[in-house]
């Protein structure tokens, strides 16, 4: 009965702490040390366990899968500083903007190519807003189109490889992050799919509210348009491929395919004559700033979790969710509305390493695939990205859009991509079903 009584009491106090604001990796770590000395004064609890975290750091600071993390960083980061996203996606504007829809159907497109060259949501939603929000509202876009299509576009990196939510599950479910990348492509396709085919609806249903470029604008851009192709968009399509089809292929693990990516970025960069000193320095800082969170947070986590499993939280955990009614229905309904709250108020770093090693052994006495697992958080952590009030994504936009687009206009156009999401996380959670 340990864990009933100190499991939930420690699973709380770490919430408290963060919920209060107070930087995660030390609210995890400090809520470790203070219920190890609780639960050892009231008998609980060995102090010898910790003895284990040392060994323990010392792992996450040498895990060669978590290696991918600011490889893949520093590759999309050189990509959106030395603006060759930017015109990849000035090119696919111009190529789908005779048509109805066709600067949203771009955006939706370079959603999906900035997520497979970044993984970052934060980056592409920040540059697509830059960049083709003003273009969208300037040729008469509905508002809430245009900010929906940005904003759920953006979100495509959390699912579409090389997401690094992908690596980041991958080494807490204990599985091959290359199996990670295999299951998440053709759902991630699918999402894209989703959203274009809404975009075209709407062209039939409503074409005032998606028009095609004027004619001038189509005739001015024509003679632009091969050479932008050509130099602007086959480059980073070709690093895509070779990054992907790499690990794809079992060529390269995907710490491997993301060496290669980081200096292939940066020699497209420097073929644009576009890398210079303040390009890798403002990449190198980005890169590092977001690796070092993500080593404290796994660091926070690592002690967290030596206590949690030495407090018996994990076997409360797993009895908790193996009960629930529905069997393994019940408990992936279960874990991702939990996973789907906790998305609007914590980053998806935090809950890959608080919540998801959790759910490894209960998922395991249940028979689910840890993989499709995987698959189904990183759709529903999209899917919280999105969603009023709290998704990140929406406030990545609301930081670049002009202060006189109202916060409502980017709430109300997010809806019909959230419903997408949900449709298509409902497929997932069918076919994450034990065998």
């Amino acid at each position: 009965m340990t864990g009933a009584v100190w499991g939930p009491l420690m699973f709380v106090g770490a919430l408290a702490f963060i919920f209060t604001g107070y930087p995660v990796a030390f609210a995890l770590a400090g809520t470790a040390l203070l219920f190890a000395v609780l639960g050892s004064l009231a008998g609980a609890f060995d102090l010898i366990l910790l003895t284990a975290l040392p060994e323990r750091t010392f792992g996450t600071m040498s895990n060669y899968t978590l290696l991918a993390v600011p490889f893949f960083i520093y590759m999309g980061t050189v990509l959106e500083k030395s603006r060759l996203a930017e015109n990849l996606l000035e090119t696919i504007g111009l190529l789908f903007g005779g048509v109805r829809g066709g600067l949203a159907l771009g955006v939706i497109f370079v959603g999906a190519l900035l997520a497979a060259a970044t993984g970052v949501v934060g980056a592409s939603v920040t540059a697509m807003g830059l960049i083709s929000l003003p273009v969208m509202l300037r040729n008469d876009y509905r508002q809430e189109v245009a900010l929906g299509t940005i904003s759920a576009s953006g979100t495509l990196g959390q699912i579409i490889p090389p997401s690094i939510v992908l690596i980041v599950l991958g080494d807490q479910l204990g599985v091959s992050v290359g199996d990670l990348f295999r299951a998440a492509l053709v759902p991630g396709l699918v999402l894209t799919g989703g959203y274009a085919l809404y975009i075209l609806l709407l062209a039939v249903v409503k074409p005032g509210w998606v028009p095609a470029l004027p004619k001038e604008a189509r005739e001015r851009a024509a003679g632009q348009l091969l050479g932008k192709v050509v130099f602007s968009m086959l480059p980073p399509l070709i690093l895509i491929v070779v990054v992907l089809g790499s690990i794809f292929a079992g060529v390269a693990t995907p710490t491997e395919a993301g060496a290669l990516g980081a200096v292939g970025a940066m020699v497209l960069a420097a073929l644009n004559r576009t890398l210079g000193m303040d390009v890798l320095r403002e990449a190198a800082e980005d890169t590092t700033r977001l690796t070092i969170m993500v080593i404290f947070l796994l660091i926070g986590s690592t002690a967290f979790s030596l206590v949690f499993r030495g407090l018996d939280g994990d076997i409360w955990i797993a009895d908790l969710l193996t009960g629930l009614p529905g069997g393994w229905l019940g408990f992936l309904l279960a874990v991702n509305l939990l996973v789907f709250v906790l998305g609007f108020f914590i980053d998806f770093f935090e809950i890959a390493f608080i919540i998801v090693p959790l759910l490894v052994l209960p998922a395991r006495q249940l028979g689910l695939d840890p993989v499709w697992l995987g698959i189904v958080l990183a759709v529903n952590l999209q899917t919280s990205f999105l969603t009023p009030p709290f998704g990140f994504s929406l406030f990545y936009l609301r930081g670049v859009t002009p202060a006189k687009v109202p916060t409502l206009a980017i709430y109300r156009g997010a809806i019909p991509f959230i419903a997408i999401q949900l449709v298509v996380l409902a497929g997932l959670v069918w076919l994450a079903r034990p065998a």
